[in-house]
């Protein structure tokens, strides 16, 4: 069969390990990089030795019949744009996060992508990194029982190292801490507690940065629809290394990162067991299992199925992040969901 023409999209920080993973799909070839600075694109091109056509009009790449997919890996604010246009192109899409940080943009975008009934995927990776999914098997085999508590935390100190590191700060670029980050962590919940999220009271506070704009440190409590409660924070200005936290809690038994206690399973257990698996404990895109993400992309492509971190999902979760930034800023009161009408 012939393969799926790729363009990526913005060369960032993040595009390197999208181009890596395409690379490595049998049913893909990446045909064009593009940027609005044609030194980068050449640049990342040179760098993963890919020979591959370079352009910087977004909307060329749009014209070409030999592109199926786009990736698109440009700054925050860009994102809603150039999924619509990629959308009414018809051209499946994967879109790093966040995808859009106001309501405007996410129903505008929900609607774009709904009409052309292209493919999309948000990018959550750790979907496919080997300790979500231990977790997500635990809970949908029932080893956990029903899951009526849940905490996740997105804790990643950000600063100048970070290539993003200007614009991620502002609000205008970056959004807020939950739009940035915390979103992951906001997605991984919503995953393992496998409910939708009715209301959210949250509060922010700045303990020590001044460079952000918003609020870097962020908690946020969750009610969910079946009954379960949960907890989110984030925060960028935690002085230590990258921290993932995910704790759930079911009738038979809990997670605590790398630990699982379960009596049901381990008779006699005395005291948390580790899990032997790979955590997600590095910020480092390098870390990020981009090759599940894209062979996944691809086989929904190839199967003509809907993934189940698709446009219209991440914007759920992209609605619970609103919703919190929105408690926070009026001092924790509750905010219902949903924010859009379906």
């Amino acid at each position: 069969m012939a393969k799926l023409g790729v363009a990526v999209h913005g060369a960032g920080w993040v595009s390197g390990e999208h181009i890596k993973a395409y690379l490595r799909n049998p049913y893909t070839e990446i045909r064009v990089i593009s940027s609005r600075r044609e030194a980068s694109a050449r640049a990342r091109a040179e760098e993963c030795e890919l020979a591959c056509d370079i352009c910087t009009d977004f909307d060329e790449v749009l014209k070409r019949d030999d592109i199926d997919i786009i990736s698109i890996c440009t700054p925050n604010h860009l994102h809603p744009s150039e999924t619509m246009a990629a959308a009414e192109a018809g051209k499946n899409i994967l879109i790093e996060k966040p995808v859009a940080m106001n309501l405007k943009d996410l129903k505008e975008m929900r609607d774009a992508v709904r009409k052309a009934k292209v493919k999309t995927v948000v990018s959550f990776v750790l979907h496919w990194n080997p300790f979500f999914q231990t977790v997500k098997s635990l809970i949908d085999d029932g080893t956990l029982g029903k899951i009526f508590f849940a905490e996740t935390d997105y804790f990643h100190e950000i600063g100048k190292w970070y290539s993003g590191y200007e614009w991620s700060r502002t609000k205008e670029m970056g959004g807020s801490a939950m739009l940035f980050g915390g979103c992951h962590a906001i997605d991984a919940i919503r995953w393992f507690v496998g409910s939708e999220v009715i209301e959210v009271t949250a509060y922010s506070t700045r303990g020590h940065r001044q460079d952000f704009e918003y609020e870097p440190s962020v908690v946020a409590i969750l009610k969910f629809a079946n009954g379960a409660i949960g907890k989110v924070g984030c925060s960028f200005e935690i002085d230590m290394p990258y921290v993932f936290n995910v704790f759930v809690h079911g009738t038979k038994g809990s997670v605590r990162n790398e630990k699982l206690y379960c009596l049901s399973k381990f008779p006699g257990q005395k005291g948390f067991i580790t899990i032997p698996t790979i955590m997600p404990d590095s910020g480092d895109v390098s870390h990020h299992p981009f090759q599940g993400e894209i062979d996944h992309l691809v086989d929904c492509i190839l199967k003509n199925e809907e993934s189940h971190v698709n446009l219209d999902d991440a914007i759920k979760t992209h609605e619970v992040a609103l919703a919190i930034d929105m408690s926070a800023e009026q001092g924790g009161k509750p905010i219902k969901l949903p924010l859009i009408e379906d």
